[in-house]
């Protein structure tokens, strides 16, 4: 797995007291108090020491307790951290403790602002009930997605650059309760897994070619202790992957079907089988149906949806749920060269239906089909897909929220795992109108609807995809175009760059499957 920056620990010690060079407390805003600011739970030791001055301080330096506001004190030896910060968590919620995606983003926020200090204290509202642990979760989550950083390929240090925090402590009222300690491990190998997916996302795309991507996944795979089964293009030409073929065949650097397999030691009674399949294209040019110029760097962001399948992949082996989980990556480089596939080809896929080609540029959908196709061939119960599959995805929904398509009931469960990780998804239709512009005069399918044009085209996406899984399987496709990658300044636990969606909501869907199948 890939090792956390910062590190993470639980302490119970007075936060007042604590030998590190900053503490972070929340502070919310409310209207009746003088300040306009009240201090949080978990650092009252703080405010004591600073004799109750402590919220006008705050007031006096521009604090509003707003959500994503972060203001430093220096406190000369008013307590033993040489610094305190205080991160906005906004109004006062009622009676509870702030949300855990309140408290996930404050975590980022602050730890990312005390970049250059070694070790930091996270003195945040913690509830002392059945909620700590996913409480703490958020924190720990938010403290190390909050401080990432890529590293990049500069050649030169940049001057004024502080590195990210090297340790964080996280104050709880029991450091050695077994609950919590449990609920750290978890987060810390859901993190490492986000972390993973980042770095993978933000490669250039020159680094990252399906070959290389595929080995690093298999390397990984295998070091997590997991199954590995790497076909090359010899072995999809072989095996009738029409749909990876197709789209790879434009680049010199051939495609890949990567299949990772995680077999539990002790599996729950009555264990439903999972499949995640994820759209691994490394770099999209749009092929011969070529896309504009502008953005499209941000095409190296296309293996998102593999990438994040690979990496939940690797949480599992570290987790390890009482259910088999295999996980299925359509690698892939979509070029226009003299070899390239063109509109109007006819292509077989791994399922044996043949699709017409109208758009080399919807190339998301061909590798997806010859994926998921296989994952049904090999069994499965449920089958999860993510991918940057269409810009109509960002047009419905923006860059914050999936769209999800597929079986009612698994949409249900896809919205609250989402909602629950602060991974928000949204169910959308499957019209048949849709599916009936679909039919095509030479083939089985039309790869896209010519007549709608890129109306609904996220629909008609999660339309194409439905005719590559069988009856007997329970599916959802989540559309990540918007929320995999982010193109504006650090908010929040998110860094520029890739963001590591959905890979939360893959491991809380396990769970889900493993607790009630």
């Amino acid at each position: 797995m890939t090792q956390l920056n910062p590190s993470l620990h639980l302490v119970d010690s007075d936060p007042a007291e604590l030998a590190v060079d900053a503490v972070v407390i929340g502070v919310h805003s409310r209207d009746d108090e003088p300040s306009g600011l009240l201090i949080a739970s978990g650092a009252e030791s703080v405010t004591a020491a600073f004799d109750g001055r402590l919220a006008e301080t705050l007031r006096l330096l521009g604090a509003s307790g707003a959500a994503g506001e972060v203001t430093k004190i220096a406190t000369l030896g008013t307590v033993s951290a040489p610094v305190v910060a205080a991160v906005g968590l906004g109004p006062e919620p009622s009676g509870a403790a702030p949300e855990p995606e309140v408290l996930r983003r404050a975590a980022g926020t602050a730890v990312r602002a005390l970049a250059g200090a070694g070790t930091v204290a996270l003195a945040l509202p913690l509830p002392d009930d059945a909620d700590g642990p996913a409480a703490l979760t958020a924190v720990a989550e938010g403290a190390v997605l909050g401080s990432y950083r890529f590293a990049g390929y500069k050649t030169k240090p940049q001057p004024g650059r502080r590195e990210p925090v090297g340790t964080v402590q996280v104050v709880v009222p029991d450091a050695a309760e077994p609950g919590l300690v449990a609920a750290l491990a978890r987060a810390s190998a859901v993190a490492a897994s986000v972390v993973r997916t980042r770095d993978w996302v933000n490669t250039a795309p020159n680094e990252l070619r399906p070959p290389r991507f595929a080995e690093q996944v298999a390397a990984a795979g295998r070091e997590a202790g997991l199954e590995v089964e790497v076909l090359d293009e010899h072995a999809l030409a072989e095996g009738g992957y029409g749909g990876i073929i197709a789209v790879g065949q434009g680049s010199e650097a051939p495609p890949r079907l990567v299949k990772l397999s995680y077999t539990p030691e002790n599996p729950v009674d009555g264990a439903k089988r999972v499949a995640l399949v994820g759209k691994g294209i490394t770099f999209d040019t749009g092929g011969v149906s070529i896309k504009p110029a502008a953005g499209m760097w941000e095409m190296k962001s296309d293996m998102a949806g593999a990438a994040a399948v690979a990496a939940t992949l690797l949480a599992v082996a570290a987790l390890k749920p009482g259910v088999p989980v295999t996980g299925y990556l359509a690698i892939a480089e979509n070029m226009p060269s003299g070899s390239a596939y063109r509109p109007g080809d006819v292509i077989t896929m791994f399922n044996g239906k043949r699709v017409e080609v109208l758009n080399t540029d919807a190339e998301g959908r061909m590798v997806l089909g010859d994926a998921m196709a296989r994952a049904c061939a090999d069994g499965t119960d449920y089958l999860f897909e993510t991918s940057t599959l269409t810009g109509g995805q960002v047009i419905a929904l923006g860059k914050r929220i999936a769209g999800v398509m597929g079986t009612p009931e698994l949409l249900e469960r896809v919205k609250v795992a989402g909602e629950l990780v602060g991974e928000p998804a949204w169910p959308m239709p499957l019209p048949d109108d849709v599916r009936k512009g679909m039919d095509s005069d030479v083939a089985d399918i039309s790869q896209v609807n010519a007549g709608m044009d890129r109306a609904g085209h996220m629909l008609q996406g999660g339309v194409f995809l439905r005719e590559f899984v069988t009856e007997d399987v329970a599916w959802a496709h989540i559309d990540i175009a918007g929320p995999s990658y982010h193109t504006g300044e650090p908010t929040g636990y998110w860094t520029k760059g890739g963001t590591g969606v959905p890979v939360r909501t893959l491991v809380a869907l396990i769970d889900d499957v493993v607790a009630n199948g």
